[in-house]
């Protein structure tokens, strides 16, 4: 069964986080993914501990799927490799500040004007223009400045997420699928695009729900002032007596009153558990009292007959053990010839007639550069003069 993305070649020349996630996406979906790295180190994340053999961790799960080719794009040599490359290839994937592939000579005007079919997409903190363009940034940095961090916490003091949203929702996610899109209108127009990605824009769009609440009541948001946002007793986190604890999300009436008479209080089921108020409090308190009275593994006996949106709140390897994971084939289980056995993040979208799949390790440094340069016709004793050189 052919792959989706079967046959797209792309060169991602992007580090760290976003970009490295975008590509994996592509390459679990079949397009030939070569990581275009530095030869003196690589993608930076490669040596951030805790390894995995002589790997980073973060490399393992980011990287499946790929080719690792070397080069030095500030020599002529490498550049020259690069623009051979880019002549086939469907899609260059960066994460540069604005301007660095330009100053490079391998910008998107330079590489359209040799395949003018190709996708170029640049990823970056705050896109190709305005006042922040060139400005240093990371997730924590997006979130704070495009007003996510405002309204997420508690009593006052803004919280991160345990995951990078501006770097994988605004930017790896969005990057992928604007790929994706610029592809499939190839198919019509019959030439590439330049894609402008900026990871603050992307995460921008996640405030869709609040946005529109603030459209029709003109009220900025602020922590603990709605359904969703630790406001209402319906919707909450609450710990349990062994410093656990539950998600409880019985927003609909039917949810809230099978919770109410699966806890024993049947009169806290009034219509005006959905109404905003000072009422809010009172009610969040007896139900924190209330969670306090059993440990997790009792609630969780207690809910599992009850279908209303009451859940335990996991830690990572009491996911990883899951049924549920195991049998969405989420954790799937690798064997390499130097690290061992591992566990590998499984494909989220289930596609009927062309699935994603794990093929391939994530690569060593350069490990498939020999290859590579040899299918260009560039032979064993040319290959030792670009190394000699350092151009690769």
């Amino acid at each position: 069964m052919e792959a989706a993305f079967a046959g797209v070649k792309v060169l991602d020349v992007s580090r760290l986080l976003p970009g490295p996630f975008c590509s994996m996406l592509l390459a679990d979906f079949g397009a030939e993914v070569v990581k275009v790295e530095d030869p003196g180190g690589g993608d930076y994340i490669r040596w951030w501990p805790p390894f995995l053999g002589k790997n980073s961790g973060f490399h393992v799960v980011l990287n499946r799927n790929k080719k690792s080719l070397t080069l030095n794009l500030k020599h002529p040599e490498g550049k020259r490799i690069f623009m051979r490359l880019a002549e086939t290839a469907d899609v260059v994937l960066e994460g540069f500040r604005p301007g660095v592939m330009d100053r490079l000579g391998l910008g998107y005007a330079a590489l359209r004007a040799i395949n003018p079919r190709l996708v170029y997409c640049a990823v970056t903190g705050y896109g190709a223009d305005g006042p922040r363009a060139l400005r240093a940034g990371h997730d924590i940095n997006y979130l704070a400045l495009n007003g996510v961090l405002s309204y997420s916490g508690r009593q006052g003091n803004p919280t991160l997420s345990g995951v990078q949203i501006a770097d994988l929702g605004g930017g790896a996610l969005y990057a992928a699928f604007a790929i994706a899109t610029a592809l499939f209108a190839r198919e019509r127009l019959g030439e590439g695009q330049y894609i402008d990605l900026a990871m603050a824009d992307g995460a921008l769009t996640w405030h869709c729900l609040r946005w529109g609440k603030y459209l029709a009541d003109g009220l900025v948001p602020v922590q603990g002032d709605d359904f969703l946002n630790h406001g209402f007793a319906c919707y909450n986190l609450y710990a349990t007596r062994d410093g656990r604890t539950m998600s409880l999300g019985a927003l609909e009436p039917q949810f809230w009153q099978l919770f109410c008479e699966t806890v024993g209080r049947p009169e806290w089921n009034t219509s005006r558990y959905f109404e905003p108020g000072p009422h809010q409090r009172e009610l969040q308190r007896e139900v924190t009292a209330l969670f306090l009275t059993r440990d997790l593994r009792e609630w969780t006996e207690l809910f599992a007959g009850a279908d209303c949106c009451c859940e335990p709140v996991l830690n990572l390897d009491e996911v990883l053990a899951d049924e549920q994971i195991r049998q969405r084939q989420m954790v799937v289980e690798m064997i390499h010839e130097a690290w061992g056995t591992y566990r590998q993040l499984g494909i989220a979208p289930k596609l009927s007639r062309t699935p994603g799949t794990i093929r391939g390790h994530a690569p060593e440094l350069g490990e498939h550069t020999t290859g590579i340069l040899a299918a260009m016709g560039i032979d064993a004793a040319e290959q030792a003069q670009l190394r000699a050189a350092k151009a690769i």
